[in-house]
This record gives structure tokens, sequence and C-alpha cells, in this order.
């Protein structure tokens, strides 16, 4: 830079100024440019470190990626299903809010960079929440962690049902009888000969099948005992002798057909076995009370297996097996399938020979012993039915339930610590509620006293103490055979946030890598070609001040990019739509100062009054255009959706730089070329003094 430069830069003179905004725009570009291109100047730096084998080694820049959406990186959408039956109306909008901030706490746990998660409600009344997880790497352990989300209840006894009245007892009975006697009509005409299919489709209360002829289709005996029992004796096409009396009601049944049933996954007959086995559990097993160890537990039952033959392995079994009910069965476990037991037992029983003991299996449960009594070949049966329904006491008073909602859920918990149960040094749970949650489990062990209480966790009972007193203070205590993880575990998951409501996965959406890529690459296509088109037309149209919108509207592009990344503004396809159109508002500011610096030239204004006057006559126009598209983007940050919103927020930040640029760095630009040159030479400005 010459010295004669220098000393307008430092004069303060109106030139000098303005040589001290071009610096200053020049420093912006190049750090604008180190943040959107880093890794290139990286790789450069790279480069000529090699070249140059180290002699030249300059500083490197942070690399900041930009921050992509879920359809720009690929992701999940996720939508769930609240269930508010238990909520009253009044509450459900805050009640599906509270789940909403626990997911998103959740998801913000799992690391998935700027999720959304938002409540939908239709015009029905039902509430989804939907979550779009972008970029991230194991949907399903994310799904896992949502839905595992603790749902923690307290519920109360729900007391004994009332009983019958006398009249209820008798309509009951009347009902009954006349259902037996329906169902004895029908069984005669199916002996004597009458057209199954038919009898079903008049007679048979079965909904599901009557309109089919009453057919089941194929079941085996595991499907469905009491009936396959009933047609088992009989030749095929035979309706039993007897109707059969189950749950539901009286069922009369004919046997269709009888085969061995095909292996799903080859043309081999699939086969059950009969088998009993020998439980040796383990301390460290869940539910164990065993106190051997584990290699203890092994060589015991080594010792069994030396022991064992056919004749004493059910005495055996009543004698030392650890499984619960097994001193009175003898392990018995009757017919069963490959798939009915845990792999590792299945995969022994079924490939040991019959009458024979197996050696020591391994499984979750600890070890076992396994005697193969009989193997066969598993029978199906295709059995036709009429169904003529009974009733019975629930179906008057209701179903019997052992317990019943309280209010005091989740929601009003305020802290969970692991403690140490003073007796036996248990890890447990710790609740603190806060003065409303305190306030309710007080009423609850006042009026249960002597009763149990029920800690529900997500539908499953951890623990159900007897109320000894009134309990005041808002504190409580989950206890059970925790392991010290667990319990740290559990009080993590109660403190990120227990769901208020329970919720359920209803549809799941991903979005491929490689789509959101060619979404990208499409998206700066489109970019770069509007850039040019408009770079064309203005060059054209305006000639040296199009030159300079040109190079001010690389400016600002680099200065959006940046500001994109260090905010950071999560990028999605509509986001890249509203960058693309503030780029043609950023033009459409120089278009209105272009066309006032001509009109005041054509005036016969000198060209600095013609450029000085036209940016402050334009000025108004351009604020308020760009005023009334600012509040419209706050409209629709505030109330729309995400997709709309990445929308508006880049077109704001757009909009906010496009007029620095237009302003600051169009009009500075103007000035350092001005002069007598361009005096003279009017023609460059695309205008003619009048």
């Amino acid at each position: 830079m010459s010295k004669n430069i220098i000393e307008r830069i430092l004069k303060p003179t109106a030139r000098g100024r303005v040589w001290q905004f071009f610096i200053g725009i020049l420093v912006l570009l190049i750090i604008g440019g180190l943040i959107d291109a880093g890794q290139y100047y990286n790789k450069g730096i790279d480069w000529l470190s090699g070249k140059t084998k180290n002699t030249i080694v300059l500083p490197k820049t942070k690399e900041v990626p930009f921050r992509l959406g879920l359809d720009l990186q690929g992701g999940t959408h996720l939508v769930y299903q609240t269930d508010l039956s238990s909520i009253d109306s009044s509450e459900r909008d805050s009640a599906a809010e509270g789940a909403r901030d626990v997911i998103e706490r959740r998801v913000n746990l799992f690391g998935v960079s700027e999720p959304l998660v938002q409540v939908d409600k239709n015009v029905s009344g039902d509430y989804k929440i939907i979550v779009e997880l972008a970029g991230i790497k194991d949907v399903n352990e994310a799904i896992k962690m949502i839905g595992e989300t603790p749902l923690l209840e307290f519920k109360e006894p729900a007391g004994a049902p009332r009983d019958l009245t006398e009249a209820e007892q008798k309509d009951l009975a009347s009902f009954d009888k006349k259902a037996e006697a329906k169902a004895q009509e029908v069984l005669g005409k199916a002996i004597s000969g009458g057209d199954f299919s038919a009898l079903a489709k008049t007679y048979s209360e079965d909904e599901t099948t009557k309109g089919k002829g009453g057919d089941l289709g194929w079941i085996t005996e595991n499907d469905n005992p009491v009936l396959v029992k009933a047609v088992i004796t009989s030749a095929q096409g035979q309706v039993a002798k007897d109707f059969v009396s189950t749950n539901e009601g009286y069922e009369i049944v004919k046997l269709t057909g009888k085969r061995d049933k095909q292996s799903t996954f080859s043309d081999a007959k699939e086969t059950e076995v009969k088998a009993m086995h020998l439980l040796l559990c383990y301390q460290g097993i869940e539910n164990c009370t065993n106190n051997l160890s584990k290699e203890d537990a092994l060589a015991k039952i080594k010792e069994l297996k030396a022991k064992a033959t056919p004749a004493n392995f059910s005495q055996l079994v009543k004698e030392n097996s650890t499984e619960p009910g097994a001193s009175q069965t003898g392990g018995e476990l009757g017919w069963f399938t490959k798939n009915k037991m845990v792999q590792a037992f299945s995969d022994a029983v079924f490939a040991q020979g019959k009458g024979t003991i197996s050696e020591p299996v391994e499984t979750e449960f600890g070890f076992h012993l396994i005697y193969k009594e009989d193997e066969r070949n598993l029978q199906e049966y295709q059995i036709s039915h009429i169904l003529v329904k009974t009733k019975n006491k629930e179906d008057i008073v209701g179903p019997t339930e052992e317990w019943k909602n309280t209010e005091l859920t989740g929601k009003y918990l305020e802290r969970a610590t692991v403690e140490f149960n003073s007796s036996n040094s248990s890890p447990e749970v710790a609740l603190e509620f806060d003065s409303e949650g305190a306030k309710l489990f007080e009423e609850i062990t006042e009026r249960n006293i002597g009763k149990q209480v029920a800690i529900f966790l997500d539908n499953y009972p951890i623990s159900a103490p007897t109320v000894q007193n009134k309990i005041s203070g808002g504190k409580a205590v989950i206890s059970g055979k925790f392991t010290v993880t667990e319990a740290k575990l559990l009080a993590q998951r109660l403190n990120e946030g227990a769901l208020p409501v329970p919720i359920n996965l209803i549809s799941q959406q991903t979005v491929g890598a490689s789509l959101g890529s060619a979404s990208v690459a499409n998206s700066v296509k489109a970019g770069l070609y509007g850039f040019l088109l408009v770079a064309i037309f203005m060059i054209i149209f305006y000639r040296l001040p199009g030159l300079i919108s040109v190079f001010s509207l690389a400016v600002y592009a680099v200065l959006v990019l940046a500001i994109f990344k260090l905010w950071p503004v999560t990028l999605t396809l509509s986001g890249l739509a509203g960058f693309i159109l503030s780029l043609g508002m950023a033009v459409d500011a120089n278009v209105l100062i272009f066309s006032r610096i001509r009109e005041e030239i054509r005036a016969g204004k000198i060209l600095s009054l013609a450029i000085e006057d036209g940016f402050k006559r334009a000025w108004p126009s351009i604020r308020d255009s760009n005023i009334s598209t600012l509040i419209t983007c706050l409209i629709l940050s505030q109330f729309s959706s995400s997709v709309v919103k990445g929308f508006a927020i880049t077109l704001a930040i757009g909009v906010i730089v496009s007029m620095f640029s237009a302003i600051i760095i169009t009009k500075n630009f103007l000035k350092l070329i001005m002069g007598k040159w361009l005096e003279d030479k009017i023609w460059l400005i695309g205008a003619k003094k009048e």
C-alpha cells in the first residue's frame, strides 16, 4: 500500500473515513470467509506446510460446521399419542405441555442438536407430540430413552367390588339359564346334521368369526387348550357331542381338519417336547433367595447331575430346585414348543435325546438340569365354533381392580436421591415432593393407615409398603431389590422428569443422509444460479454501480452464512429458501438506491451530491419495506411450526444484513471510486445529465 493511500486513510477527512470503512469491510470479509470456509483454509495451510517442509507454518482457524435440520442431514421424525383419558379436560393442555417438556429434556440429554419437540392438538381434541431428531446415529436408542421416561404413580387399594343385589343375581341366573338352553338347542341342530356354517352365522355371538361360519383357522393346543381338548378325540368333520363352558360362554365346537404343523423356517415338521427341569439360581440373579455363589451353584448342580436318573429326577427337583413351586410340581414343564423357552434352554432340550438328562445349562435364571421325557410332531387343528355368551359378576359391577389411581404423580416430584437402608444397607430411592405433592401424600397416607399404598413406575408396581402413620413433610422411599447402579439410574431418570401422562409411539419416519445431501446440493445450486442471474442483470442494467452491488452482495452472503454458523441457526430447506429470498431483497435495496441516484444526476447534480441524496431519499422506502418484512418474520417465528419458523429466522437475518449491505457497504464502495474521472464518464452510471 503506497504512502499516499496510507495518509488518506489516517487523515480524519471524509475521504479518510471512507478508506477506514473499506478496511473494516475487508476485515469483516476475511473473518466471515474464515468462518464459512475454515476447513478449506486449514487444508491450504497443511498443503503449504507440507510443500515448505514446515518452514512456513501459519495459524489455523477453528472449523465451525453448519447446523443442519432434519431434512438436510437426515434423522428421524417421531409422533407420540398421549393418553389423557384420566386427565380433566381443563388440565389437558398443561398435561400435554408437561409431557412435551419432559421429552425435550430427555432428548437434550441424549445429545441431539436442535431437536424439535412440539404438541399438536387436532380438532377432535387428540394430543400428539411430534419429535424431530436431526442427525442422530442411533435412532432406536433415542426412541428407547424417550419411551423409558418414567411414569411415576401412587395408588391406593381399590377395595372389594360390591356384591350383587338380589335382583341382579336373579337376572344373572336367568340370563345364563337362557344361554344354556340356547346352546343346547344349537348343539342339537349341529349334531343332527345341520349346516354348521349357517348355524354359526345365525346363532354365534362371536362377531369376529360368525361371518366366516365360525372358522377359527388352524390352531394348536397351546393357542386354545379348552377348544382343542374338546375335539381332540373327534373324527374330522364331527361336532363335539357336548358344548364346552368357558369364561365367555358356551362353545359348540366342530373339528374340520387335523395335520402336523409345518415349521415356519424349513420343510421339516414342527416338534414339541415334554420335559422337567431342576434349577439352581445364585447370588446376583433377580429374585433369587439362594445364598450360593455362581461357582458354588455350578459345582452343586454337577454333583446332582452325577446322581440324577429318570427315576429319581422328580425327587431331586423337589429337594434341591430353587424354582418357586418346584417342591409340588417336581419341575414338570409339560409339552412346549421351541419358542416358548429362552434360547439356551430350548437349544439344549431340543438337541438332546428322548429319555436323557442334560449337562448343566446356563440361562439368565441360573443353572438347569433338563430331563427330556418325550418328543412328538406338533399337531394343529382346524376348528369352527359357535359361541353363546353368558354373563358373570364383572359384566354387571365392572372389572375387579386391586389398585386405583390417586392425584399424586411424578409431576409433583421435586427431587430423587439414592439412600441406603439403615437396617440392611440396601440401596433405596428417596423421593421429595413439592408443597402440593406433600399435601396430597399426607392425605393419601392419612386415609390408608394400616393399608398398603403402591408406588408404580411405568405401570409396574415397584413397592407397596403398609402405612403405619400419617406421613407429613412430603417424603417417600422406593425400596426394592436394587443394585446401586439401578438405584442411581432410577433417581437420575426421575430427576430428569417423570411423564405426567402415558405416551405411545404411533409413527416413525426416517430421512436418509443421502436424501439430505441431495437437498443441500440442490439448494446450493439454486443459490448460485440465482446469484449469477441477479449479478448479470445488475451489471447490464446499472453498469458500474451494478458491479459494485455484486461485490456488496458477495460480502452480504459471506456475512449471513457466518452468522448462520455462529448463532447457530438450524438450516432446513425452508430456511435456505428464506436465505435465497433475502438475496433478492438485498438487491432490491440497491435497485432503489441506484434509481434515485440516476434521477439526481438527470436533475443536474454533481455525482458526489447525487450519491448522497440518492441514498437519503431511497432510505425511507428501504426502511419501511424491510421493517414490514421483519414484523412478518417475527409473527411467523412466534406462532408457526418449525418449518415456517426456520424460513422466518433466516429471512429476518438476511433482511437485517441486507440493510447493512446496501446502506454501508454499497455506499462506501461508491464513495471510494468516486472522483473527477467518473464525472467525465457518467455513462458508467447509466445516466445522462439534462
